[in-house]
């Protein structure tokens, strides 16, 4: 297998965006250790903490409010920054509800987007206007999807359009304390809590274990999506690449296919060479691959490859590069909760939406 490498020839932009993903790169290695940079940087992350501190204390103390929305809110974030695979848990868990014969809907801020509105995420969204993520869930679930910067906003933009909505899954916002939530899902990937520090000394954007969140036990649940748990508390879920790829149309490839055809591996996520790691576990070739920074929108994006090469991506990655890349395949994520999770899961939702004056199918 010929070892992977980078388009040669960059542009003149590609220096830049190389710097940034060598900084990037460097700070979340610095975050699995409490090594000279985690030291150096500690006494900001103090006055991060305060500032977290702060905030919390606003909100229970009623100085800011937190809506309060008759449909059951879950919210899937994590305490750690960087990707731990928090869409592709949305995505999981709306099939799941929907199979329960839940109403269900999303919500999210559409972090990348260019725009700043509250709007529907519909079928022929613009990924670059809506977000990548949102889009991605609306293409892979057809749920309402609504992103707005305030998610409250969304979701009660989202009751407006859609009043039999049981169920809204906030994608993101685990620290978005204006919206109220029934359930909290905290995802985490292999690396845990890294070395335990704050931003931008270590990786967590709030404290772990969370002091602020005023629900009980049996509604905040822990979710490992990595190889093995980060730690003993919590649930855990499957993550695996599909065994066929996406093209444009919605036409299936079998992996099987390309096995024996050289590709080059396209990622624009918090953890590329996990990506790139998967597809080759497939028995897929990549002579070679390029690492883009997360949400990076593709507005201008030029090919840097030869043309005939076969370019192969995340599906989140697709979302954006099909509509001026028509012939570049994705790779799906798929996510399989445990048994042990969905029943949780269903359990609390059942009794809430009881609560909430909604009952299932």
């Amino acid at each position: 297998m010929a070892p992977p490498s980078q388009p040669q020839a960059p542009r003149p932009a590609d220096g830049k965006r190389n710097v940034r993903q060598w900084l990037q790169s460097s700070l979340m290695r610095s975050w699995t250790h409490r090594g000279l940079a985690a030291v150096l940087l500690w006494p900001v992350s103090l006055l991060y903490g305060l500032a977290v501190a702060i905030r919390h204390w606003q909100f229970r103390r009623g100085h800011h409010d937190s809506s309060r929305l008759p449909a059951c809110i879950i919210v899937v974030g994590n305490v750690v920054a960087g990707g731990a695979g928090k869409t592709p848990v949305v995505i999981a868990l709306v099939r799941h509800l929907q199979a329960q014969q839940f109403t269900v809907g999303v919500v999210s801020r559409g972090f990348g987007r260019s725009t700043h509105d509250c709007r529907e995420v519909l079928d022929d969204a613009i990924a670059q206007e809506s977000g990548d993520e949102p889009a991605l869930i609306r293409r892979s679930t057809g749920v309402p999807v609504f992103v707005a910067v305030k998610r409250a906003e969304a979701a009660r933009a989202l009751l407006v359009k859609y009043p039999q909505t049981q169920v809204i899954i906030c994608d993101d916002g685990l620290q978005h304390l204006a919206l109220a939530r029934d359930v909290e899902i905290c995802v985490f990937d292999d690396r845990g809590v890294g070395n335990g520090f704050l931003l931008p000394a270590g990786p967590l954007r709030e404290p772990w274990p969370r002091e602020q969140s005023v629900l009980p036990a049996n509604r905040q649940l822990v979710l490992h999506t990595g190889a093995k748990p980060a730690f003993n508390e919590g649930f855990t879920a499957r993550r695996a690449l599909a065994n066929h790829a996406l093209q444009s149309d919605g036409t299936l490839v079998p992996l099987e296919a390309l096995r024996n055809r050289p590709l080059v591996g396209l990622a624009a996520i918090a953890q590329p060479e996990q990506f790139f790691g998967m597809l080759r576990a497939k028995g897929l070739t990549l002579t070679q691959t390029l690492a883009l920074p997360d949400h990076y929108n593709f507005d201008s994006w030029l090919c840097p490859f030869p043309m005939g090469q076969q370019l192969i991506c995340t599906e989140k990655d697709a979302i954006k590069l099909w509509r001026t890349h028509p012939k570049i395949l994705a790779v799906p994520l798929v996510v399989t909760l445990a048994p042990d999770f969905t029943a949780a899961i269903d359990e609390a939702v059942t009794k809430l939406s009881s609560t909430h004056g909604h009952t299932t199918a």
